[in-house]
């Protein structure tokens, strides 16, 4: 567990604050016990009313992460978003709402795997309270300025996701997220720059290659070798670059980048990971996250613990 952290913020410095919203099942009581771990003070599930008296006083001694659930009695779209728009305004305050997404098909596996009933849908089925859920919470999205999809991370890479891109060395700092996907499953939501790698050599054509990763040397000398690469990769690290100071000075805090292949698993994470590191050698703090990789690694997990129990 890391270190909380601990005296009172200096006057001049912001109230952090961390509103974590989604629909059920989408891991915010995950998400509000793993920030509660890096320091923040954690409270679920209060009224919205209760909120801005809450934040009337004098800075609290730690950051403050507080579940926004549209299970509550006085939860609606339009009194949230007004809340947030009204505490983003102050200037003692830094606020972000985290939004925790999840596909449909997949809270519903998650209601069933642990047969809970849905908390808007007690007496129906779950896709009834997830939809009816959905419709109430989703207007909430769109003003997120962070953005989460749980549906292919397991909790502890949810809470590893978190600690990347909330706990920060210094007041101020952007955080990066590079993210290699397929193009073939969808791009992941919230990005705010993406890269089309398709151009380059595709190892998967190499049957010696084809069930390797982007990680491994002998895929890595593969697609050194395309002439294309050291053109593409001098052009997008001098833009970004520059771009970078840019989106601080603008007080954006988290800015998400994904490298986009065929199949995720061998152009799209040897780029990621040289780019996760040139940023890194430039002095970003960068987190790196290969999302078909991580969902080939669930799978296999999950078809060993069946073997297990046959």
């Amino acid at each position: 567990m890391t270190k909380p952290i601990s005296g009172t913020p200096p006057t001049n410095e912001r109230q952090k604050l961390v509103m974590v919203t989604g629909p059920s099942g989408a891991g915010r009581s995950t998400a509000i016990a793993a920030l509660e771990d890096i320091g923040f003070e954690a409270i679920d599930n209060l009224p919205l009313s209760l909120i801005p008296r809450l934040l009337s006083g004098a800075p609290l001694a730690h950051p403050l992460a507080l579940g926004v659930d549209a299970r509550n009695r006085d939860f609606s779209p339009g009194k949230a978003l007004t809340m947030i728009d009204a505490l983003s305004a102050r200037p003692d305050l830094d606020v972000t709402l985290l939004y925790l997404d999840c596909a449909p098909e997949v809270l519903l596996r998650r209601f069933s795997e642990t047969r809970r009933r849905h908390p808007l849908a007690p007496t129906g089925s779950p896709e009834q309270g997830i939809e009816a859920e959905r419709q109430l919470i989703e207007p909430l999205k769109p003003r997120s300025n962070l953005l989460i999809d749980t549906s292919d991370l397991t909790p502890h890479q949810l809470r590893d996701e978190l600690r990347a891109r909330l706990l920060r060395t210094g007041s101020t700092g952007l955080v990066v997220s590079v993210q290699s996907f397929s193009y073939k499953q969808g791009a992941p939501p919230g990005l705010d720059l993406m890269f089309d790698v398709r151009f380059l050599r595709n190892p998967h054509w190499e049957p010696a290659l084809r069930h390797a990763t982007g990680r491994e040397a002998a895929v890595a000398a593969y697609i050194a070798a395309d002439p294309m690469l050291d053109v593409f990769e001098s052009r997008m690290n001098d833009l970004l670059l520059s771009l970078l100071p840019a989106y601080q000075k603008e007080g954006k805090a988290y800015l998400s980048i994904g490298i986009g292949c065929t199949g995720g698993q061998h152009r799209s994470v040897f780029v990621s990971e040289r780019l996760a590191t040139t940023l890194a050698d430039a002095g970003w703090q960068v987190s790196i996250r290969h999302r078909e990789l991580s969902r080939h690694a669930a799978f296999d997990a999950g078809r060993s613990d069946r073997g297990d129990r046959a």
